[in-house]
């Protein structure tokens, strides 16, 4: 602030000084021009009277009758502060405007430059201006001398003498109204930096240090809004943002924290029966397959957990990628209904899969991956709604789309956590086992497809997940990936 005060004020200074220089060049010259005009005029007059009787003769008469002359009473605006003079040849005051006696050379620089040399008599100057303090008063004046020549030799000195005060105090005044102008700027511009400061540099500051607080660790912390411009909006931004990685790191946690529970639950089976069948501890045959079952079926899980954290990971990376080609989408999700179909049955969980009345045509997409997503959302059904004991899944067309749905008959999902399952380490109310991952890895899958995966409450209780997948021609995707 106080940096840009001084650049402004040099500005100011120097602007100044170059006004009131250019001013008062200004006047100066305007007056030097017309006492030069007068003086001249005067001197231009007496140039043909060569002796002293008849050049005092013909000043008298000049002042008397020339209506410019400062001694006219009827110009009384020229009178008072400006005197007319004739001087001889050696520089003595002959007749003035304003004193009849004669009086001695004043020797000032203007007399001297128009007098004729003394040898030859020559005029060294024709006119010359001099300003300084008046010889006999002290007062500030501006005289003006115009040399008289006759048949080439200075006969005498017509002179006009006006005093500057007039001048001084316009000076006076016009620099302190400089003075006060600038002085009226550079408040102004301490004002506008100080408005500048407090409206736009503390608010820029305070997010400055909030960010750095966040920065540090301290996430979750609020500003307060004290505008709805555009720094109200940069509020705005912050504390959603701050609000935002606070809940981040906090689902991140329970995610590391899920997670390693999750993990260290079928590591604990496994190890455990691995244990025990190694030792001979169980002999038992049917012990021993059901040790095995356990062990099989936690190594499955535990597949099942570290590909779901891949697949994440490969789409945080910007990684995740499809390998598209022809397929059967009827076919997939029927091997996947196999698939599952026994596992669900040894549970005690009837799967019903109505098959399609109509043939679909040939799509194209990544069979691996919709694969994935139809185990996944099966796995998913059975873990939340095995307590209704039954899953139905079905596939139909709808226009130029086809429509899979899967749809237990469990408890069904809290209406406030539906908006928000689909979003990664989101794992709700919900006691089941698992990552929070799986449905976000899910429908990142079938959005890549241009497709869409909704979840619902559906009537009569339980969960429904539908997916749309277009069937028009998917060259896009083709493109795409």
């Amino acid at each position: 602030m106080f940096n840009s005060l001084a650049v402004v004020g040099a500005v100011l200074l120097l602007a100044g000084t170059l006004f009131v220089t250019t001013m008062y060049s200004s006047y100066y010259q305007v007056m030097s021009e017309r006492l030069e005009t007068q003086a001249t005029t005067a001197a231009s007059f007496l140039q043909s009277y060569a002796t002293e009787q008849e050049y005092l003769s013909a000043a008298r008469y000049y002042m008397t009758s020339n209506p410019s002359t400062p001694s006219n009473p009827s110009n009384p605006a020229e009178t008072g502060n400006m005197e007319l003079q004739f001087l001889d040849s050696d520089g003595h005051i002959l007749m003035s405007s304003l004193l009849d006696a004669p009086r001695s050379s004043p020797g000032t620089l203007d007399i001297q430059a128009v007098l004729g040399n003394s040898e030859t008599g020559a005029a060294q100057e024709r006119v010359r201006t001099w300003s300084g303090p008046d010889p006999e008063t002290g007062e500030h004046v501006m005289a003006v001398s115009a040399a008289v020549v006759y048949n080439g030799k200075v006969v005498g000195v017509t002179r006009l003498v006006t005093s500057l005060r007039e001048m001084d105090r316009q000076m006076v005044y016009i620099i302190a109204v400089t003075t006060l102008v600038c002085a009226g700027v550079l408040v102004m511009v301490w004002l506008t930096n100080y408005y500048f400061i407090r409206s736009i540099l503390e608010p820029v500051l305070r997010v400055t240090e909030t960010a750095k607080r966040i920065a540090a660790g301290s996430y979750g912390i609020q500003m307060e809004k004290k505008s709805d411009d555009e720094m109200g909006q940069l509020t705005d931004a912050i504390n959603d943002m701050s609000l935002k990685i606070d809940q981040a790191e906090k689902t991140q946690s329970e995610f590391i924290s899920s997670v390693s529970h999750e993990l260290r639950t079928p590591l604990t089976a496994i190890n455990g029966w691995a244990e025990t069948l190694y030792n001979g501890e169980v002999r038992d045959a049917e012990d021993v397959k059901k040790g095995m079952g356990i062990i099989v079926s936690e190594a499955r899980r535990l597949t099942n957990m570290v590909e779901e954290l891949l697949e994440f990971s490969r789409i945080e990376a910007g990684r995740f990628n499809l390998s598209v080609e022809p397929l059967d989408i009827v076919a997939e999700l029927e091997d996947a209904v196999y698939t599952y179909r026994e596992f669900f049955r040894r549970k005690g969980l009837e799967l019903h899969y109505t098959e399609p009345e109509e043939t679909f045509p040939t799509l194209t997409g990544d069979p691996e991956r919709l694969r994935q997503v139809f185990c996944n959302l099966l796995d998913n059904a059975a873990k939340h709604g095995g307590s209704g004991k039954r899953i139905d899944t079905a596939i139909a067309r709808d226009e130029d789309q086809v429509v899979i749905t899967i749809r237990d008959y469990g408890p069904g999902i809290p209406a406030e956590e539906l908006p928000h399952v689909k979003y990664k380490f989101y794992k709700g109310s919900s006691k089941a086992r698992g990552s929070g991952i799986g449905l976000a890895v899910c429908d990142e899958i079938i959005t890549r497809h241009e497709g869409t995966l909704d979840i619902d409450n559906a009537e009569g209780g339980g969960c429904i997940v539908t997916i749309h997948l277009p069937i028009r021609a998917q060259a896009a995707i083709e493109q795409k990936f």
